[in-house]
Order: structure tokens, then sequence, then C-alpha cells
């Protein structure tokens, strides 16, 4: 019998001693507003673990938060003047355990899920606990279970925070912080290509919008043997656009410059691609998505898109197509992106173009709500 060796865990960091008694946090004021607060350390319960805060990246989601309030809720409201504290792309270092937690030790090195499911619904058996059938009316009920960092209980701008030991995963040896903060971007890829097809080796995807996580699904698609990777941006996307070639996009389109649809087409023959994925959230682009996509072809929506859209179901019908919605980054998506990362399957780490210290998030925030000099991720570290 051939024995296979268990991959060595990550080498801990140390710890200057317990954790303190206090720290200090962003707290969301009025619509837009952050101020620099001191919270009490959380405190692990029953299978909970302590992160300290080593970085936390920046999305879009938290952007439309702090300015918006959705979709975070807190206790059923608005997250406005209620001593929250946003942020869920974090990662960082085991600091203390909860009662019967022995997965993890003090010192791991740690990535975050933003999601733990009530554990005890339908969808939450399934794996499915991002549509956790306990968020519904009860978004942010703890009574229920489920948990949402950054969204229905205090996030990661913070020096720490408490997770379920459900949503973290060990950071592969020798990553750094900052590529760390990508494994919940890179989760959320693999987690929309599993659920339109699992293995897509050898068939073509479409990907519109090179945002984050837009460029994650691109390199995933391409690391799991997509071909042709299809990438599609508008004119201000240049540089993530070139970005995107970078992590593995077979061709990258400007659409401002040529008739995207069209440029798919021909490159599949004018079959159109087996699965194309909306993540910009433009109001025209999922029937875009539709046109670019083969007869029983699949199209996965992964971007919010801030008002209702008109779907052209005629053409869906008529072809077979195939829509789905994902959120988030469910069915243990997370741990296969970090096994994906930890084999230098594409270069995450291009995603990373900007570093901001703890107590300038504001202008961290700044920074990439402006979108100036080519940014794509903005990291702050405490």
């Amino acid at each position: 019998m051939t024995s296979v060796a268990k991959p060595a865990r990550a080498a801990g960091r140390s710890l200057d001693g317990p954790p303190p008694s206090r720290m200090k946090a962003w707290v969301l004021g009025a619509p837009g507003e952050l101020r620099l607060a001191e919270k009490p350390v959380p405190v692990p319960g029953p299978a909970e673990v302590l992160v300290r805060v080593d970085a936390v990246a920046i999305c879009g989601t938290d952007l439309e938060v702090i300015e918006h309030g959705e979709p975070a809720l807190i206790e059923g409201g608005a997250p406005f003047n209620r001593n929250f504290t946003p942020g869920h792309e974090y990662m960082g270092t085991v600091a203390a355990l909860g009662p019967g937690v022995d997965e993890f030790a003090p010192g791991d090195r740690v990535a975050v899920e933003i999601h733990a499911g009530c554990g005890r619904c339908e969808r939450c058996r399934e794996g499915m606990y991002t549509a956790c059938l306990n968020y519904g009316m009860n978004y942010g009920d703890r009574d229920k279970g489920h948990r949402a960092n950054g969204f229905t209980t205090d996030g990661g701008f913070a020096e720490y925070a408490v997770n379920h030991l459900n949503t973290l995963v060990h950071v592969p040896a020798g990553m750094s912080d900052a590529e760390a903060t990508l494994i919940v971007t890179a989760g959320t890829a693999v987690y929309g290509l599993d659920v339109v097809g699992g293995l897509v080796a050898g068939q073509s995807v479409a990907v519109i919008g090179p945002g984050a996580i837009g460029l994650m699904v691109a390199a995933v698609a391409k690391a799991l043997g997509a071909r042709p990777v299809i990438l599609v941006g508008t004119t201000r996307d240049a540089s993530r656009l070139r970005t995107g070639l970078g992590l593995g996009a077979d061709v990258a389109i400007d659409a401002q410059e040529r008739d995207a649809v069209s440029e798919v087409l021909e490159l599949t023959h004018g079959r159109g691609v087996h699965y194309s994925f909306e993540c910009s959230g433009a109001r025209d682009a999922i029937n875009h998505a539709l046109r670019m996509t083969s007869r029983g072809g699949r199209v996965c929506a992964v971007a919010f898109a801030k008002e209702p859209v008109a779907v052209d179901l005629a053409r869906l019908v008529a072809n077979n197509i195939y829509l789905y919605g994902i959120r988030g980054e469910g069915r243990s998506a997370t741990r296969r992106a970090a096994a994906l990362m930890a084999q230098n399957r594409f270069p995450a780490h291009l995603l990373h173009t900007h570093t901001f210290p703890f107590a300038e998030l504001p202008a961290a925030i700044g920074c990439a709500g402006a979108r100036v000099e080519d940014v794509i991720k903005v990291v702050v570290e405490p």
C-alpha cells in the first residue's frame, strides 16, 4: 500500500502574551462616517476562535455598507450608529480558542469566510450556508445560530475579531498576509464555478466585469483547465484587463472599442461559450452574457445589480440556457481556493495593488472607491 504524507501545517506566529481586554476598532456612525474607537476584545464562545487581525482587504460591498447600509443588517435594522465594525475580507493569527475547539491552535495563520450558517436548516446541511434558510426575515438573528461577519456582526476593521471555526481556513505556508486576504475572493470564484459546472477543463468561459471577483473567476477557471477564458471590460478597465491576462485569461475585450458579443461568438466559432459569469452588475450585462452563451450553456450572476434588471427570458428559454445566482463562498469553496493558491496555480498577488496602515482606513476606503492609480485590491494592515 502506498502511503501519502499529510501536508504540513503552515508555521504559526508568536503571540505577545494573552489577548488584551480592549482594542482599537473602526465604527460606522452616520452614512459614510467611520470613526476610530475603543471596544472590548470579544471573547470566543463554544465553536469560536478569536483572531488577531493582521490584514484586511476592502471589498466593493464594504463601500456599499459604509455609504448605504445594505446589505448589512444589525438586529434587523440599518447598521448606522449601532457601534458596528464593518470589514469582511480579513486574515490573521489565532489568538484564543473557545471551549471545545481543537481544530486550530494559538499562533495559526488563518483566512476567514464571511458566512456561518445556522447549521440546522436544509440549505446549511447541503453546504449552502450562504443561502441559510434562517437568514430570511431573521437575517442577523444570532439566536438562530448564523452570522455574517462584517454584515450582521462585527467584522475585520478592528484589531481582533471572533469567528466560528467553520469559517476559518489555514493560510498556506509562504503566503503573504496581503495575498491571504484574497482567499475569500477566490472562494467566491470557486463557488460560482462549482455551481454552474464544477469541472470546466476544455470548456470555454466568458467573464463580464474585471473587478476583483471577475478577475478571480478568470484565474480559477484557467487553473481548472478552461479554454478559452475571455475577459470583458471597458476602456476604464484597461489596467484590469491587462492584469486579467497576467492571471491566465486568454483574451481581453474592451467592450467600448469592440462588440463583445460578436467577439465572443467569433472566438467560439459562432456557438458561444459553455459558461458566462456576470460580475459587473451593469444593467444590460446579464443579457450580453445570455447572448454570449451557447445553447444549453450556463450563465452565473455574481454581482449585485443596483436596480431590477429586465432579462430576455425568451432567449433563455428558446436556447435552453440555465441561469444561476450565487452569494458568497458556499460549499467550503474557500478551502478549495486556498488549496489552489497554495499550489501557485495562478498569481493571486497581482490583485493586491495598494496597502495602507490601520490608522488610515478612511483614506484606504477613499482610494478603493475612487479607483485611483489602477487600484484593484486595497489592503489595510493593523
